[in-house]
């Protein structure tokens, strides 16, 4: 979902990596390479690229949380990143790519409750902390070959075209959407195309280095991001989901939708980025136009 969005902002020549190319073509892209993120990657992928995004990571609320599933999320991230960082190792000095844009997530920050949290917090507790922290330690190592390293820590991504936007609408839409838990946790949100402009901020900008967290500037908690998302689709939003049936449902993996990390994007709004999308409310009534959409929007806090 993020890398056609990339993709189609990036302009010039766009190399892609799928887990099967087989004469694949994407739009926006000007070749396919097939790479699964577990055996090294050719380097011919990597010949006069000035700029390397690296995305790829399993669903992480998609399915239980057992041993296995933990060891696809680690392999995913950390694992595929040491394998990219080997294969620019391998090239001569002068054609290495300058700069290495490494996702990452707020889960690395863990359940924080009401603190406020930016790049200069230290992790978290947790799976989910531990794997990015370990995901951003393995991006780190291209430093040592010249090359600037950001890893973008990602918020929720609203976006029509999936991910957990694309979720909740049918829920919304049949009007049986509510908050999850007690809607007390905060919930650090980015729309798509902001996360885009920020992924291509970070290439273009000399000054950026180290992590830098992708979430918009509206901090709002889980009970006012459904009470917008239900405004902006004309539906009510009334029907919670208890903690424990989500913790009976997903296992483990419900601490993703009941952990609280009120991000603040401070690296990004100091270098300069201007948010796109930074209100709640208008952000989804551009995702979700209505013609009287001017009615739909909720107060985002």
């Amino acid at each position: 979902m993020v890398g056609r969005a990339l993709a189609a902002q990036l302009g010039g020549e766009v190399v892609a990596t799928r887990r099967s190319a087989r004469g694949e073509k994407l739009e926006h892209v000007a070749e396919v390479v097939a790479w699964d993120g577990a055996e090294p990657l050719d380097v011919a992928a990597l010949r006069d690229v000035e700029a390397v995004f690296h995305l790829a990571g399993e669903p992480v609320v998609e399915g239980r949380w057992d041993e296995a599933k933990k060891e696809r999320i680690v392999r995913s991230r950390v694992d595929s990143t040491r394998a990219l960082v080997r294969a620019i190792a391998s090239m001569p000095p002068a054609s290495r790519p300058r700069v290495l844009v490494c996702a990452s997530a707020v889960g690395i920050y863990g359940t924080r409750g009401d603190e406020l949290l930016t790049e200069t917090s230290a992790p978290g507790e947790g799976f989910l902390a531990d794997v990015c922290c370990a995901w951003e330690e393995a991006a780190s190592t291209a430093r040592e070959l010249g090359v600037r390293v950001v890893s973008v820590r990602i918020g929720i991504v609203l976006s029509t075209a999936g991910g957990a936007l694309g979720k909740m609408l049918p829920i919304f839409r049949a009007g049986v959407g509510g908050r999850l838990g007690d809607g007390k946790q905060w919930m650090p949100w980015i729309h798509i195309d902001d996360l885009v402009g920020l992924l291509r901020f970070a290439a273009a900008c000399d000054d950026l280095d180290g992590p830098m967290d992708a979430s918009a500037p509206d901090i709002v908690n889980n009970a006012a991001f459904t009470r917008a998302l239900g405004a902006a689709l004309h539906r009510p939003a009334i029907l919670p989901a208890p903690a424990f049936a989500l913790r009976v449902a997903l296992g483990e993996a419900a601490s993703v939708v009941l952990a609280s990390q009120r991000v603040a994007p401070a690296r990004a709004l100091e270098a300069g980025y201007r948010f796109v999308h930074p209100k709640l409310g208008e952000a989804l009534a551009d995702l979700l136009p209505h013609k009287s959409h001017a009615r739909a929007v909720a107060p985002a806090s």
